[in-house]
């Protein structure tokens, strides 16, 4: 049996051991044994008798020298001759949870928006073209929210959303209750409902660095359709800003509307009178009646730019 270079010899075979086990230890092991007693030498023949022939020396239990170039001895213990046993499992370490995410987006953490804080004095003025913000646009039917709102997403440096209470009202297609047909209980509700997923949708774009502009026809003297519910759904850093252009304005754009959107002259002169009551609330008032749309976003910019230095109290 040969054995590989530099790994250790296997102990020898006890008597009645091994693969024969008729062999005696002493054949298994001829030869001189370190440290053991020697075989006296043969004596001369007798007279008469042949000399003996040379006695060969016992082959030696050293493995044959290899024939090539003798590899390094190499120092890494000898391989397992059974099957090797899978490592360990290692002891599984809780961390905290990963935070909800919806796709590559995360959730935010469900505060309100903080209120605005005046820079100190020698600050530069804010652009409001270039910070998050969260807007509400205030004004009756015809003044011209949705349109002044969308171009001034469209062409702010930073990224901005346009949330319509209207478009999000009359995403209740059976059912949905038009307050052309009277304000009650059902219109009131689905009012609400409308108004508190803009404020949830308005949260979740801010939370994610993207502002935001919302518009409806708030009411200065209706706290069911008031600043109370925005504040409360969007956050008191909300910058609420009116929309307020002369009437013959807002009836001409109201008799370019169609379906549910239009109102009756009666309608809009009832509310464009109920949205007078702005004036001293203290909220800033833009009258864009000789205003187009690029110029009232200027004119927005620039409010916004006076209520970020100064935020209004509200």
């Amino acid at each position: 049996m040969q054995h590989a270079v530099g790994s250790p010899l296997p102990p020898p075979h006890q008597p009645g051991q091994g693969p024969h086990a008729g062999w005696a230890s002493a054949a298994h092991h001829a030869g001189p044994h370190p440290g053991g007693a020697q075989s006296p030498a043969p004596g001369p023949p007798p007279p008469g008798f042949p000399a003996p022939p040379p006695s060969v020396p016992p082959a030696s239990h050293q493995p044959p020298a290899p024939s090539g170039p003798v590899p390094p001895v190499s120092h890494q213990p000898p391989a397992p001759s059974g099957p090797v046993p899978p490592p360990a499992p290692q002891p599984h370490v809780s961390g905290p949870p990963a935070p909800d995410t919806t796709g590559h987006v995360p959730l935010p953490p469900g505060g309100p928006v903080g209120a605005l804080v005046a820079p100190p004095a020698a600050a530069a003025v804010p652009d409001p073209a270039a910070t998050t913000l969260a807007v509400l646009l205030i004004g009756p039917a015809g003044a011209g929210k949705t349109s002044v709102a969308k171009y001034w997403a469209d062409h702010r440096r930073v990224p901005t959303a346009h949330i319509s209470l209207d478009d999000v009202r009359e995403w209740v297609r059976s059912g949905f209750a038009d307050p052309q047909s009277g304000w009650n209980d059902n219109s009131e509700a689905q009012y609400r409902l409308a108004r508190r997923t803009c404020g949830f949708a308005a949260r979740n774009f801010l939370a994610n660095g993207i502002s935001c502009i919302l518009d409806d026809a708030v009411f200065p003297d209706r706290p069911v359709v008031g600043l109370g519910g925005w504040k409360r759904h969007v956050g008191p850093g909300l910058l609420p800003v009116v929309l307020l252009p002369g009437l013959d304005v807002v009836l001409e754009r109201n008799a370019e509307r169609s379906g549910n959107r239009r109102l009756t002259d009666e309608e809009v002169a009832r509310i464009h009178g109920r949205m007078a009551g702005w004036y001293g609330s203290g909220l800033p008032i833009i009258d864009n009646s000789q205003l187009d749309v690029a110029g009232t976003a200027q004119v927005l910019d620039e409010v916004l730019a006076r209520a970020m230095a100064s935020p209004p109290s509200w």
